[in-house]
């Protein structure tokens, strides 16, 4: 499919991408640019084969494809160091979770705009590094591709065609949809699970008493999702703040409310709110999103 494929940054993502893209042929050679050195003796380790950018220099020009799968912090950054180098024959894709400011730098670059196809692939883990890199990460799993007005229509096919290669649905959407969905569906569910384990730890200092070790399946649960990288959703909540303040503020008042129907033992209002959640539940698992029985790591207990 390519000749010459580049990953900007291999963590979890990245490394998924290469180990899909060894296992299904897609590209002749694989570049990887990192610069932890840990990581780099990590890849080493998948494949001999995979060759190494030491920086963002003249070589990129070689590139078929380029994947941008670093923290959304560092775009600017390293679209800075590839322009001068980059050119119509070029192709660009990204993995970042927000994506109204990456469509704003891409509109003010003339080079950028027929090249950038931004993508959002809908997987991951609480975990990162690319020794938990998956070939099969994004098998059945969404992958949302930008399409903006500017943008060629033979590059979103050779982006649309990559990302089912390695296994993704691809549904497209423009970046003020997306950015506003994933608010609530993503980016809220992971500020409350950190805030949620936060009061935690607050509730055990205040009352200095031990509760974690007595962490029940909910707080358990939160807990995973509150152990993903922190660089990376200090970089979504930033991106995405707009959107995410918006959500919080729609969480507060639903909040405010739930305390109202407690204080009152408001049995009726409650119990509908806790009925609609579990049809919520019930959509998730028949549109395919998650199995009825999820294990969140307890095979290990």
């Amino acid at each position: 499919m390519f000749n010459n494929i580049l990953i900007v940054g291999c963590g979890l993502i990245g490394s998924s991408i290469l180990r899909g893209s060894l296992s299904k042929k897609i590209s002749k050679n694989i570049h990887v640019f990192e610069k932890s050195k840990k990581n780099i003796n990590l890849i080493k380790k998948i494949d001999k084969k995979i060759k190494f950018l030491n920086k963002i220099d003249h070589k990129v020009s070689n590139m078929d494809l380029i994947v941008l799968s670093t923290h959304m912090s560092q775009y600017n950054n390293l679209i800075k160091k590839m322009e001068r180098h980059i050119s119509p024959k070029n192709l660009i894709t990204d993995t970042g979770s927000t994506k109204r400011n990456i469509e704003n730098l891409i509109n003010r670059n003339k080079k950028l705009k027929k090249i950038f196809i931004p993508s959002h692939p809908i997987a991951g883990s609480e975990v990162s590094g690319p020794e938990f890199g998956d070939k099969n990460l994004f098998k059945d799993k969404w992958c949302i591709i930008l399409k903006g007005n500017n943008k060629s229509k033979k590059n979103l096919k050779k982006i649309e065609k990559f990302w089912k290669k390695l296994g993704s649905k691809i549904i497209f959407m423009n970046s003020i949809d997306h950015d506003k969905i994933f608010s609530i569906t993503s980016h809220l569910p992971h500020l409350i699970a950190y805030n949620l384990v936060k009061t935690a730890i607050d509730f055990q200092k205040k009352s200095k008493k031990s509760i974690i070790k007595y962490s029940a399946g909910g707080l358990r649960d939160f807990s995973r999702t509150a152990a993903s990288n922190e660089i990376m959703w200090r970089d979504i909540f930033f991106e995405n703040k707009d959107n995410i303040i918006d959500s919080i503020n729609i969480f507060i008042r639903n909040l405010k409310n739930f305390k109202k129907l407690i204080k009152n033992q408001n049995n009726t209002n409650i119990l509908k709110i806790l009925k609609n959640s579990k049809k919520v539940r019930k959509q998730i698992i028949d549109l395919k999103q998650d199995v009825s029985k999820p294990n969140f790591g307890r095979d290990i207990l």
